[in-house]
């Protein structure tokens, strides 16, 4: 290969594709040596060094340096590529282990298969250029919508064509499900990551992601893309409906009428993006309970009932529209879930309700008897929100007084009552949790000792039983408990469980 069409090469090569000629040089210089090492009958090693200015290239063959090994009568393994270090060191004392030491040798003449072999070298290494190139240029834009051209359809998966030379991939399971779609056809997605596969960096792409949703409504309406209405969240069914949630950052907008746009045509727009996608725009709200009515829309909601510790709502509906607040398989509360964080519980109003009766008509019970009061003050008591006998114990004076009819006497004696009772019981729990004796299965069951027994017995676990029916964390309260420990004697207390289910199947 002439010094002068050396240089062509690099210039074509560089201008087409677009890639910088050290890239290209390098490349050459792979091939010449992939070139020259195929030209000798045993295995050499070859270092081919090209002039970024003239062209000219000079070609080495290299050996490698390493240890003398007495298994080898020549000192080395593979003697036409190493070199022992007692011989490097002859010329050169400094050389190490690992280093290389060269002769220049006469670049040979190629033939028509070393060129072809050449070529393909070139092209190969052109192409991980190419692919590095376009991973450096998408990397930073993971996590936007891009669009493409769909090339080809494999199993239900979509290669796309982004333009200059990039690539990219939808899954199968990335796609909408029984969206249709040919080739040819311009679709969008959002980049969900850069990986480096075996083939090079591909570029993966989503329909499916919530994401995409929220990049849709930044590009077709202007409010969101200019920041003065915020997408807080989204929720997907792919290809069947969808719940966003949005604030308005002007109280001059209305955040939910400037994202559905006049007679729907913004949000139509969407939802023709995503194969008829139905999509409801959601009012966030501060209040937990109040965002949790507004996302289960169209559903009313008659009742709320919220739960912080166990992070769930239980929400009441008529009979009538239970199974829309419910949707099409659970569709509707499942969205209002995941767009809330919230873990929902819908249930029927008119359930609701006796279930709350028979509370309250069960607490009145409770307080006559344990306030030894009539049932219209138990009424009351329970009407204003007092649940226990702790409540009533405890509570200021002052908020008391404030119920109508109550005046300070009743309510020093319902308080007096009240501390009464919780003495009376916390002395009569402290005597049978000190009397407490454990059962024999428990105390006989293997691993346990006599004085652990007795310990679980105070806390109130007597049997067997009562330990299996036991969670690990309930048990580490127990002095010189651990949870390996607990684990173990739960799983032990189970052990008859699952022997009668085994005899019984």
């Amino acid at each position: 290969m002439a010094d002068k069409d050396v240089l062509l090469v690099v210039d074509v090569f560089s201008n087409e594709k677009d890639i910088e000629k050290e890239v290209i040089f390098q490349a050459i210089e792979s091939a010449l040596e992939s070139a020259t090492v195929s030209r000798y009958e045993f295995p050499i090693k070859a270092r081919v060094s090209i002039n970024r200015i003239t062209g000219a290239n000079t070609t080495f063959r290299r050996w490698q340096v390493v240890e003398e090994s007495s298994e080898f009568s020549g000192g080395v393994e593979f003697p036409t590529t190493q070199i022992s270090l007692k011989i490097a060191q002859i010329d050169n004392p400094e050389i190490e282990v690992g280093d290389f030491i060269e002769d220049e040798i006469e670049p040979v003449e190629f033939g028509r298969i070393s060129a072809q072999a050449a070529k393909q070298v070139i092209i190969h290494k052109v192409r991980e250029a190419e692919r590095k190139k376009v991973a450096d240029a998408y990397m930073d834009r993971v996590g936007e919508l891009v669009t493409g051209v769909i090339k080809r359809i494999e199993k239900g998966s979509v290669y796309m064509d982004l333009g200059g030379n990039a690539d990219a991939y939808i899954p199968r399971e990335h796609m909408i499900p029984r969206e249709s779609v040919r080739v040819g056809d311009r679709i969008r997605g959002y980049l969900k990551e850069v990986r480096t596969e075996v083939r090079g960096p591909q570029l993966f792409v989503s329909r499916t992601a919530p994401e995409l949703l929220l990049a849709l409504f930044r590009l077709e309406v202007p409010e969101v893309g200019e920041g003065l209405i915020n997408v807080l969240g989204a929720a997907r069914d792919p290809g069947s409906r969808a719940k966003i949630a949005v604030r308005s950052n002007d109280l001059r907008i209305d955040p939910v009428g400037a994202c559905v746009g006049m007679r729907g045509s913004r949000v139509q727009t969407i939802s023709n993006e995503l194969n008829g996608e139905r999509i409801d725009v959601i009012l966030w709200n501060d209040n937990d309970a109040q965002f949790v009515i507004n996302a289960m829309a169209p559903a009313e909601i008659e009742s709320i009932v919220v739960d912080e510790d166990k992070h769930t709502m239980d929400v009441a509906v008529s009979s009538d529209s239970l199974s829309q607040a419910i949707g099409r398989g659970g569709q509707n509360v499942r969205l209002a879930t995941e767009l809330t964080g919230w873990e929902l519980n819908v249930k029927d109003a008119d359930e609701v309700n006796k279930d709350s009766e028979a509370i309250l008509l069960k607490l009145v019970e409770e307080f006559t008897q344990q306030l030894n009061v009539d049932q219209d003050i138990a009424t009351v008591l329970v009407e204003v929100g007092f649940n226990s006998v702790e409540e009533i114990a405890y509570v200021p004076s002052s908020e008391m007084l404030e119920i109508d009819g109550f005046d300070a006497e009743l309510v020093e004696t319902l308080r007096s009552r009240a501390k009464d009772f919780l003495l009376i019981n916390a002395i009569a729990s402290e005597e049978k949790i000190e009397t407490a004796k454990p059962a024999e299965d428990l105390l006989t069951m293997e691993g346990m000792s006599e004085e652990l027994a007795y310990e679980l017995a105070s806390h109130g676990i007597i049997t067997m039983d009562d330990l299996a029916e036991q969670a690990v964390d309930d048990l580490l309260e127990i002095s010189g408990m651990n949870e390996e420990i607990a684990a173990k004697l739960i799983m032990k207390a189970r052990e008859p469980w699952f022997a009668n289910e085994n005899s019984e199947g």
